[in-house]
């Protein structure tokens, strides 16, 4: 990627930001070179603020920082595309998107499961008192690998009836533990999805 810096107004260039995990538009800022190498060198998504004439890191203040995935410039070289990883809201309002108000943002059943497997975590690195899924990590693999078993069972079982509703219920259970292995392995719901993507190309 290689911009001519010179040809923009003040040497900024837009930069659009994307949620690398589920695709949503997270806000607009600008850039220049220093801001790019910034972002690039520290792995967090900095900008120039135009008010204030200085390079900001999106969260230096608020610790919402924007975890850099990867970043590169449209047909003419004239706006960023940057894909990061939110560590919490973007919006000041407290909203996940600075463009939620207007609906651009959808939540999908991705963003679901993502939503649900960081549950999962800060559950697990809290040992909060009295949390089910505290309890089954601290049983280990053995006791959280049954228990996906046994979901599975179940769900086998309602398949066999005529329940929508029943069987919805089991496969939700069997989804729910099923993530709950994957963050025992270390594993996202996102490596599966991209092994199943690959596979798609076969």
């Amino acid at each position: 990627m290689k911009l001519n810096y010179e040809k923009y107004i003040d040497g900024l260039v837009p930069a659009i930001v994307q949620n690398a995990d589920n695709g949503a538009v997270l806000m607009l800022g600008f850039m220049n070179e220093e801001a790019v190498n910034s972002t690039q060198e520290t792995g967090r998504v900095t900008f120039f603020s135009r008010s204030r004439k200085t390079i900001w890191t999106k969260g230096e203040t608020s610790g919402n920082y924007l975890d850099f995935i990867s970043i590169e410039s449209d047909c003419d070289d004239d706006t960023l595309l940057i894909q990061a990883r939110p560590t919490g809201p973007v919006c000041h309002t407290g909203e996940e998107t600075c463009f939620r108000e207007s609906k651009s943002f959808r939540e999908s059943p991705m963003d679901v499961l993502i939503a649900l497997e960081n549950v999962i975590d800060s559950r697990r690195s809290q040992k909060t008192e009295n949390s089910y899924v505290a309890s089954l990590f601290a049983k280990g693999i053995n006791k959280i690998a049954q228990k996906v078993g046994e979901e599975a069972v179940e769900l086998v079982i309602e398949a066999k009836d005529d329940d929508p509703e029943k069987f919805k219920s089991e496969a939700s259970d069997l989804l729910f533990h099923y993530l709950i292995l994957l963050r025992a392995k270390g594993v996202s719901i996102n490596d599966v999805v991209e092994l199943l993507k690959s596979r798609r190309k076969r």
